[in-house]
């Protein structure tokens, strides 16, 4: 790992070699390249990638596929082979990272177990990221989002009350084991940066863990509460008031009020201050155990009057609340605009394509934005001339379906 000058990020001078499919662990090395990461995107070289053939799809142009792999380079390789195998072996010496989400047991029916790998280069970092880890009963099984969400614990904490558990119209799973995936790649960095003589890493990122791990309340409110925690709508059962509501004119909007404070400053807003010191609402406990009276109240009073109205009596107030944002009210509001929350990525194809901004922010370092995700193989004569591989050796590669 050694810094360029060329990059400004905090990854500047890591190569990362990612070979994953679809989106939990592509969209870590993703997140990688934001800051700087030199991220090469290895594919099969029939581009059979899932993602590639995911909606939103443009004119047989997968926009999923190009934002969700931005700022990488993309070879072709079929590991599977034995010159294919070989080649990824040469090539690892030269990366500090090898990114893979195959099921379990797959890279070593390939000739790629950890011990080959770390042969080849003693100081990689290997991220298997899997539905369920590279242990216990599961590690064979197929991980997708939907699975490892309703595994964890997280999608039975969504929907209605005695109501169907809810999934969202996104891979939040696949998102959040992505950022894991990033940390992972991270911490390890760290590490290995402060001492060359340390070795690698084999690194175990379940899925349905990194998932589980966001949900720290639910082991112990188990055990020393007996408590299973259940969907309860749009409200939480930790707190009151905290609700979604619909305004006379349709508009929903979230609001919550979790302090004293700000349930204060939420009674005075609504012109009922005597609800501050009303028996049943005048602690956050009591509001909790009393939530169905006290959010039928704000409920009403929402319903009776327009959210223009609503807004002009709560932001004086400073009260957390806000309409429930699309993607066009995402790009029409004045503060996304002025932080440059959606970025546009070169992209040879359609000129560019708009996508969210590198998260977070360093003051101080302007990072450019990053190009779109490659097509299949278009970087293999960039990538493999940099191993001494010749364009003769490449058509034969071709021609041989290696690449």
């Amino acid at each position: 790992m050694t810094l360029t000058p060329s990059s400004s990020g905090a990854l500047a001078g890591v190569r990362i070699l990612d070979m994953a499919t679809v989106l939990a662990a592509p969209s870590g090395a993703t997140l990688c390249a934001d800051h700087g990461a030199d991220v090469v995107k290895l594919e099969l070289p029939d581009g059979s990638d899932a993602l590639r053939h995911m909606q939103p799809i443009k004119d047989g142009s997968p926009l999923w596929w190009k934002v969700a792999n931005r700022g990488k380079r993309g070879i072709t390789l079929d590991v599977r082979k034995e010159q294919g195998r070989q080649i990824l072996l040469s090539m690892l010496p030269s990366f500090d990272v090898l990114v893979e989400n195959f099921r379990s047991g797959s890279m070593d029916r390939w000739g790629l177990d950890i011990e080959t790998l770390h042969r080849a280069n003693p100081r990689l970092i290997v991220v298997r990221l899997t539905g369920f880890g590279q242990t216990g009963p599961y590690r064979s099984r197929a991980g997708f989002a939907r699975v490892f969400e309703a595994m964890s614990g997280f999608t039975n904490l969504t929907g209605e009350a005695g109501g169907s558990p809810l999934h969202s119209n996104f891979p939040l799973g696949d998102s959040i084991a992505g950022i894991f995936c990033a940390f992972a790649i991270a911490a390890e960095v760290a590490r290995l940066r402060g001492n060359p003589e340390l070795p690698g890493a084999e690194v175990d990122l379940a899925a349905t863990e990194a998932l589980f791990r966001m949900l720290d309340p639910l082991p112990v409110e188990h055990e020393q509460l007996g408590q299973v925690r259940r969907a309860a709508g749009n409200r939480t059962t930790y707190t009151s008031p905290s609700n979604m509501y619909r305004s006379k004119d349709g508009v929903y909007f979230s609001l919550v009020a979790s302090s004293q404070a700000v349930y204060v400053r939420l009674c005075n807003a609504v012109g009922k201050p005597e609800w501050i010191t009303d028996p049943r609402f005048d602690t956050l406990p009591k509001r909790v155990q009393n939530m169905d009276a006290l959010d039928g109240a704000l409920a009403q009073w929402f319903a009776s009057h327009a959210f223009a109205d609503i807004c002009a009596q709560l932001e004086p107030h400073e009260i957390p609340f806000t309409k429930v944002y699309d993607i066009e009210d995402i790009k029409a509001d004045p503060h996304f605009q002025a932080r440059n929350a959606i970025i546009r990525l070169p992209d040879p194809d359609h000129g560019s394509l708009p996508a969210p901004c590198i998260v977070p922010r360093v003051i101080g370092r302007d990072m450019p934005a990053p190009r779109s995700g490659p097509s299949v193989g278009e970087h293999n004569a960039e990538v493999y001339a940099e191993f001494g591989i010749t364009a003769d050796q490449l058509a034969e590669l071709r021609e041989q379906r290696v690449i």
